[in-house]
Order: structure tokens, then sequence, then C-alpha cells
């Protein structure tokens, strides 16, 4: 009992992240439940969302103005820049309301095996801001996994000779973990991390 409009929202809905056929096809059998003003509504929102947003020129954050509101605020310092590594990576740093400096979104992550070298992702535009003058450090704060630390490391070398403060964000330990259910990787890292108090 093909019906080819629902496989076709199926396969479409299947493409996003973390949904697989089944999912995808429950939330076809969902969208196909609600009222007929509301699947527009979505629709509408996906269609103004694909035509209005786009990445900030400066820093890759997705914005709907010419440049993002966080490349555009005169409170923040351009001498400190976050690199990550997607824009979603932005709104987990901002929820915690005390980096007050600027951002640069890589879209992706350095990796050979899978052909994505720095022209694949927004390295030489890092690169270029830096070399405009008034950067102190750059903060990297890719993934902390081989492809991240890849990525950082790759990074720090280029700024090494520009005279410009690469650091990288602290892993470790969770706030409330346990020392007995930490993995040794993490407590080696943490190790690393340390400072004085």
């Amino acid at each position: 009992m093909a019906i080819a409009a629902i496989d076709k929202l199926v396969m479409q809905l299947s493409k996003l992240p973390g949904v697989g056929q089944k999912t995808a096809q429950r939330y076809a059998y969902f969208v196909l439940g609600m009222d007929k003003e509301q699947t527009r509504e979505m629709a509408q929102a996906l269609l103004d969302a694909a035509q209005n947003v786009h990445p900030c020129p400066i820093c890759g954050m997705y914005t709907d103005q010419q440049t993002c509101e966080i490349c555009t605020d005169k409170r923040r310092t351009d001498e400190l820049i976050c690199v990550v590594s997607d824009p979603k990576d932005v709104i987990a740093m901002e929820k915690t309301r005390e980096f007050m400096g600027k951002y640069h979104v890589l879209f992706g992550s350095l990796s050979p095996m899978d052909g994505i070298g720095p022209n694949e992702i927004r390295i030489n535009s890092l690169l270029d801001r830096c070399n405009n003058g008034g950067i102190k450090e750059v903060i990297l704060a890719t993934d902390s996994d081989a492809k991240g630390d890849v990525t950082a490391s790759y990074i720090a070398k280029l700024l090494k000779p520009l005279g410009i403060t690469a650091t990288r964000i602290a892993r470790g330990i969770p706030i409330g973990g346990n020392l007995e259910y930490i993995d040794e990787v993490t407590l080696l890292k943490a190790l690393e991390g340390r400072r004085e108090m």
C-alpha cells in the first residue's frame, strides 16, 4: 500500500540527524494528522528559514540580518575569538552568559579520511580575521574527539607565527561527577587541565 507522497515525506524526514526510517514514518503520519493550517504554517516556517537565514559573512553564525547580532554588538571585544565547529555550539557557549568575545564557526572539523581538509571548512577566513590585526587570543572550542583535537592542533600551529595566543577549552570531570565512574581518558584530561587555586 505505497502512497508516493507519504514515501517522499518519509524519505525527506529521514534525512534529519538521528531520525531513522521508523521515526521518519511516525513523524510523517503525525504531520498528516495535523490540521491543514498547522501543516501550512510548518511548511512556511521551513521555507522562510531556508530563504531568509544565512551564515554571517564575518563569523559564520546563522542570521537573518546582513551581519549577525554578535558581530555587531559593540559591548563585545574584538580581541577574543572563540572557534567552534557548528552554529549550535555558539548557542551552547552563549548559554553561559559569560563569554564577551566574538565567534568563528568552522562548519565542520578536519577529517582527512573523509576528504575534509583545511579548504573544506572555514579555516582560511579565520586566518584572514587574525591577519587583519586586533585579535590577541583564539579559544579553540572544537569537540573533544579525534577530529576536534586535530582541528584545534592544526589551527594552533597556524596561529603561532602570528603571535596570537591559542587556548583550548578545559575538559574533564563534569559537575557532580564521582571519580569512580569517570573513564581514564576523561580523568587524564582533567589532570592535564588542572590549574592553581
